[in-house]
């Protein structure tokens, strides 16, 4: 399924990835991840991983990659909990919420100096949690409706187990807004909020930087949405008969991340900068 990949008419200076379905199934490694990152790494580009999970911190996340043989520094790693921590920071500094989430979250809360609180919150915060509790919805729709704003880490309905799908943020955002009438504004991908705050800690342009993922609706989309390039690889949500059923298309569409490992060097070429990339 791989197209032919030309060199890009634009080097490529910076890598912007998704994780699940790229790198790692769970934390089963996906074959060519662990020398994708090493060549990354070993060249000195520009790179971070995005995920849309709010569970783990970027030192929890460092960890299991670790385990599945992919070694990345942890300030190589943008969860959707810091681009909210960070969103809510830039909007009112040293604010009050009340947060649905586990420690990927609170982490990210605590750090930017918020007082986590159910007493008049400024926001409820909802991210992911494989222990969503019906007493803490509850909670989060009473203050909706009192007055406290919505925020969600990101808006997939359903995230991967080893027993198969199971609920995510969107499906309980779904809920907490049928209660309350209340639409929450998701930070994470596909908004590209999310992408343009990746590129600013990494201090990367979107016309040199290219996005890989695994999902259309996610990862293209945002990558699209922002100005980069994107690739779609073929080891995680969409499949190659699906692609044909968006209305946009990413730029390039390889089986796996292995393809792209000697491309880090090749599209860096800037002798190359000739044609850009095949359809």
């Amino acid at each position: 399924m791989t197209s032919r990949l030309q060199p890009p008419k634009r080097t490529v200076r910076a890598w912007l990835s998704d994780m699940d379905g790229v790198l790692v199934h769970e934390e089963e490694p996906i074959p060519g991840a662990a020398d994708f990152i090493a060549r990354l790494t070993g060249t000195g580009r520009p790179f971070l991983l995005l995920t849309n999970n709010s569970i783990y911190t970027p030192r929890d996340l460092q960890a299991r990659l670790h385990r599945s043989g992919i070694d990345v520094p942890e300030d190589a790693i943008w969860t959707s909990a810091l681009a909210t921590a960070q969103f809510l920071d830039n909007q009112r500094p040293g604010g009050s919420a009340y947060v649905i989430g586990e420690a990927g979250l609170t982490t990210a809360m605590h750090e930017i100096g918020y007082v986590l609180s159910e007493r008049e919150p400024e926001y409820v915060v909802l991210g992911e949690t494989r222990t969503y509790s019906f007493e803490a919805i509850t909670t989060a729709i009473r203050l909706i409706e009192k007055g406290a704003r919505f925020i969600a880490t990101n808006p997939d309905v359903s995230g991967p187990s080893i027993h198969g799908p199971i609920p995510a943020t969107g499906s309980v955002a779904a809920l907490i807004t049928k209660a309350t009438g209340v639409e929450p504004y998701f930070v994470g991908k596909p908004n590209p909020l999310m992408m343009r705050s990746a590129l600013n800690r990494i201090d990367a342009h979107s016309e040199t930087t290219v996005m890989v993922g695994d999902r259309m609706d996610t990862d293209v989309i945002s990558g699209l949405e922002a100005g980069l390039r994107t690739i779609l690889v073929l080891t995680g949500s969409t499949k190659a008969d699906q692609i044909e059923r968006f209305p946009y298309r990413p730029t390039h569409v390889v089986d796996s991340v292995a393809d792209l490992v000697d491309l880090v060097d090749e599209w860096n070429d800037e002798s190359q900068e000739v044609v850009d990339f095949a359809p």
